[in-house]
């Protein structure tokens, strides 16, 4: 018997069907971030990353150009088991020969190479405005700038990602998610804090009010608790993402990094899906701030897992990764932090029904001793086997390797 028969066997003691939960995880779609290829610098102003946000590390091999970061984003995603999208910023916008166009008046003829892309390999693709590193973020705000000329630029900037994304959505087949976060703030205290949150919601209202299909474009707002330069005040807060979204009639939008460290997302998704139809998730590590970490296989990302899981929302959770680092083979932090987001969907449904029983006939000592005993349970087995179901291997560092030593270390 090999051993992955002997791990359904065991599960099968819980009352759990192995072959269920493979057969589940793979119609799990995950969206991918382009930016861990380049360290979030993209391709429209080639400005160093700023707005709250930073990437560390000077790992050879950055993709330079669009054909480089799509060639990276075919390797890993050739290492990548499941279903997957392509998530991409504005900034990674795409203009010809001696074309110069600002974010205001960014069309989808700039994406055209990559709706190809995602057309020629069966991908969707989702969207982000890009609310930063630009010279027209003044004084660490755009959407909730007093500058009227600053202001109207980042609205009309809002307006265009909009449209591109029912491109997106038009060329593909699949739904877009368009993710809207700012980074506007103050370091130190304010002296007005409603007039900002104002002007946010004043700016979020005007991009909103142009005519597009809900059923193929998924709006959402993300909120952070602060950021490098924003330590004191950050206008896009919790509660104003989601009060907006409420009110708007808008998807939101959680980062599991842009919460207190003593708060956690996967506490907060109950609350949402009893008030929400769809709610959307950026999947990071922070550590001790929103530093967007590799995502490892840890608690914080099973529980967020296994929150989804266990309230049957696979399928009204859009589910997108979103970290950077510039200190390791960029090929592998991509493939790392999604097999390990795949890996906890694989944990989490591998749960037994029996441990919501357990809870409501208030045996918390059955409980605990059974969630202790599955933490030892086969799992790795059963996910070995849904690698070699799609013909993937468990080790994917040594091809890794190959692929930096053919190419990535050739990029001076």
């Amino acid at each position: 018997m090999n051993r992955y028969q002997e791990a359904k066997e065991i599960y099968a003691k819980y009352g759990v069907d192995t072959e269920q939960a493979l057969n589940a995880l793979k119609d799990v779609c995950v969206s991918v971030h382009c930016w861990q290829g380049d360290d979030v610098i993209g391709f429209d102003c080639g400005e160093s990353l700023s707005g709250g946000i930073q990437t560390t590390g000077n790992y050879p091999g950055r993709a330079r150009t669009a054909q480089e970061l799509m060639d990276d984003i075919d390797k890993a995603f050739s290492l990548m088991p499941g279903k997957k999208k392509l998530n991409l910023h504005a900034s990674y916008a795409i203009f010809s020969d001696g074309e110069a166009v600002g974010r205001d008046k960014i069309e989808p003829k700039h994406f055209k190479a990559w709706v190809d892309f995602a057309k020629a390999r069966g991908l969707g693709i989702d969207f982000n405005p890009t609310f930063f590193s630009h010279p027209m973020v003044k004084d660490n705000l755009t959407l909730s700038s007093p500058n009227e000329t600053v202001r109207k630029y980042w609205v009309e900037h809002g307006k265009a990602c909009i449209r591109i994304s029912e491109y997106f959505a038009e060329e593909t087949g699949i739904p877009c998610v368009m993710n809207i976060w700012i980074p506007d703030g103050y370091k130190d205290i304010p002296a007005d804090r409603l007039g900002p949150r104002a002007r946010f919601k004043k700016s979020l209202d005007e991009i909103l009010s142009i005519p597009y299909d809900k059923s193929k474009v998924y709006v959402t707002l993300e909120s952070k608790v602060f950021g490098i330069g924003l330590e004191s005040y950050t206008v896009g807060s919790a509660e104003f993402c989601l009060s907006y979204s409420a009110n708007a009639h808008i998807t939101p939008l959680m980062d599991n990094g842009h919460y207190h460290p003593t708060e956690m997302v996967s506490d907060k998704i109950s609350s949402l899906l009893l008030f929400n139809d769809k709610i959307a998730l950026h999947v990071t590590r922070p550590v001790r701030w929103d530093s967007d970490h590799v995502v490892l296989f840890d608690d914080e990302t099973r529980e967020i897992a296994k929150e989804i899981v266990r309230n049957d929302a696979l399928d009204r959770v859009f589910i997108a990764t979103d970290y950077f680092d510039a200190s390791i083979n960029r090929i592998s932090a991509w493939v790392t932090g999604v097999r390990n987001v795949q890996k906890a969907l694989l944990f989490a449904l591998l749960q037994p029904a029996c441990l919501k029983e357990l809870q409501d006939s208030a045996d918390m000592t059955s409980l605990m001793v059974l969630q202790e005993e599955l933490k030892t349970a086969p799992f790795g087995d059963v996910w070995n086997e849904y690698l070699l179901r799609q013909n993937l291997p468990v080790d994917y560092l040594r091809e890794v390797k190959a692929y930096e030593e053919k190419v990535l270390v050739n990029r001076k």
